[in-house]
């Protein structure tokens, strides 16, 4: 019997595995942030332990190779549904499904539905997860071919958006339900200005599409809390939990502290300041209840409608006096669920979402959110509604404030401000790291260059220093001339830090001429008007951690900033100097860095 070549030796294995059901299903959630429960869980496959084609990477590419992908696809939605049903899980299935597969004159766009009758599983539960390994070569067959699942009752979700040949145009042609984040923009995004905004931009893609984001990756706290202060409320990875045959349905989400953005005054700029108290109704109550309550309160415009003390709709005022106007309404609808004339995707945002990224929300999404109000909840729970007129009166009155207060040259919050939010951290408890930042030798740069080329110096700065620090969490102060101030919150500041120092070395040598760039000094007159030779401009950092309860006003920590700032200038070019004090008074380590 002639030897079989490596590639027939695959193909036979796999076939076996296929035919004997060799393969296993495991499971990994989908938390909703707002109340911490499994919104659904997607299915992972297995082959055989201990074997090469264990591996989900080794057993697809080696059906890619051996032309059996549809058959090991079809074999695997088989597997998963199976053990889904058995297991009794809750929410929705995640069904991977790769997208060549239905393409090919093969494909049966009935045989999942079949299986799912055949275990009891409706397909309104089912979520078709497309997972791209090959690029697409026909969207419109691929088009009708989603348009069958949906037809027949199917969700569809797109897996790892910014990864595969052609996701945005798969989200463009196909209109998912779901789109998952790739991991690559969700790893460290907590300390990545760049993944932030392409994520939040994702995000308001979403919105305006009525498209849910899923975050997937998330394996630490930090990732958590940003990809929910961004708004994202679905999210997956191993810090929630692993893949697993039989995973508990009892979520233990890390406990988030969603910290507020330190702010220009005392004020509250949280989307809970604009809560207002709406009686809300229940899907049971009738039309002719609804109707009732509108025609007696004539200031409500919107009634959210509860299951569980949970939104999952939005009556409109507009829409049900419409309905009751016209002939044989009353006499139709009046008796019926008034779920059944609520728009079932209202915007929802949690009370600790920052006014900013609510904007960003309701900007970025459909019109309709603007007129009709949002919904406020804590951890998935009623609360009461917002209007968006009082979102435009709060963010004017923040940029107004913001203007009057504002340093001209750079932008950046000035004294007012700076003190104000110092003032804050300290009134709330929050220990903080106070970073005075000044530039070095920077008048006999103005002597030489000119004034309005040392104003472009400092606009560069107050960029440098925006772009390298996280403004959900620190604060940029512009105290006047060269001085600015840092009250920062991020865990890797110091990091944060370090960076701004080499950026700024770098960005600057564009300032200089080429024979001032060689010396690496220049001549200019002194204070006593003697000419002598200036080293190049840079950029000194004094940082001092912040203990709130030991600290009562914002000249305190002005004190400790500035003093940090001193040792910061007597260390030669670029440096950061950092004063950690034991006590208010007396003990203390100080230590400096130079870049």
């Amino acid at each position: 019997m002639p030897k079989l070549s490596l590639p027939e030796q695959f193909s036979t294995e796999l076939l076996h595995i296929i035919h004997e059901q060799q393969l296993s299903a495991l499971f990994q959630p989908i938390a909703a942030l707002n109340d911490g429960q499994a919104f659904g869980f997607e299915g992972l496959i297995r082959g055989p332990s201990a074997h090469f084609l264990h591996s989900p990477i080794n057993l697809f590419q080696t059906a890619e190779q051996c032309g059996l992908l549809s058959e090991l696809d079809i074999a695997c939605r088989k597997v998963v549904i199976r053990a889904f049903a058995e297991s009794g899980l809750p929410g929705k299935l995640f069904l991977n499904v790769c997208p060549s597969s239905l393409t090919l004159p093969s494909f049966r766009p009935g045989a999942t539905l079949e299986f799912l009758k055949t275990v009891g599983l409706a397909p309104q539960r089912v979520v078709i997860e497309l997972t791209e390994t090959q690029a697409i070569s026909d969207y419109d067959l691929l088009s009708k071919a989603i348009g069958h699942y949906r037809e027949m009752g199917f969700k569809i979700a797109l897996d790892d958006l910014g990864e595969g040949f052609s996701s945005l145009r798969l989200w463009s042609e196909l209109k998912p339900d779901f789109v998952k984040i790739d991991k690559y923009f969700i790893n460290g995004i907590n300390n990545d200005a760049q993944k932030r905004q392409f994520v939040r931009s994702i995000q308001h893609i979403a919105l305006n599409t009525s498209t849910r984001v899923i975050a997937e990756g998330i394996e630490t706290p930090a990732e958590l809390e940003t990809i929910q202060r961004i708004g994202i409320n679905l999210a997956q990875g191993y810090l929630i939990s692993r893949p697993q045959p039989h995973p508990s349905v009892q979520l233990q989400l890390p406990r988030l502290t969603i910290e507020r953005p330190i702010t220009l005054n005392q004020r509250s700029t949280t989307a809970g300041s604009l809560l207002k108290d709406t009686p809300a109704v229940s899907a049971n109550d009738s039309n002719e209840t609804v109707w009732q309550r509108f025609h007696a309160q004539p200031e409500l415009y919107a009634i959210p409608v509860l299951e569980n003390d949970r939104p999952i709709g939005l009556l409109k005022r507009h829409d049900i006096l419409e309905m009751f106007s016209r002939p044989f309404s009353r006499e139709l609808f009046g008796t019926r669920s008034c779920a059944t004339q609520m728009d079932r995707q209202p915007l929802i945002v949690e009370q600790a979402t920052s006014l900013t990224e609510l904007a960003r929300q309701v900007t970025s999404s459909e019109r309709r959110y603007l007129t009709d109000g949002f919904i406020l909840t804590e951890q998935g729970r009623y609360l009461g509604m917002g209007t968006g007129q009082d979102l435009i009166r709060a963010m004017t009155e923040l940029q107004i404030s913001s203007a009057r207060h504002a340093n001209p040259l750079t932008g950046l919050p000035g004294n007012v401000p700076i003190q104000n939010a110092i003032a804050s951290l300290l009134q709330d408890q929050i220990n903080f790291v106070v970073v005075y930042a000044d530039l070095d030798h920077f008048k006999p740069y103005n002597d030489i260059y000119g004034y309005a080329r040392g104003d472009d110096v400092l606009q560069l700065l107050g960029q440098l220093l925006q772009h390298h620090f996280d403004p959900s969490l620190d604060f940029v102060g512009h105290i006047g001339g060269d001085d600015f101030i840092l009250l920062l919150r991020s865990s890797d500041w110091h990091l944060r830090c370090e960076q701004l120092l080499s950026d700024f070395s770098i960005r600057t040598r564009d300032f200089f001429n080429a024979e001032d760039l060689a010396f690496g000094s220049y001549t200019a007159p002194n204070r006593q008007g003697e000419i002598e030779r200036h080293p190049l401009l840079s950029l000194s950092l004094g940082a001092a951690h912040i203990v709130a309860s030991q600290f009562e006003s914002h000249h305190e920590v002005a004190s400790i900033a500035s003093s940090a700032k001193s040792m910061a200038k007597q260390q030669q070019g670029n440096a950061l100097f950092v004063e950690r004090r034991l006590t208010l008074r007396n003990e203390d380590s100080k230590y400096a860095t130079e870049v």
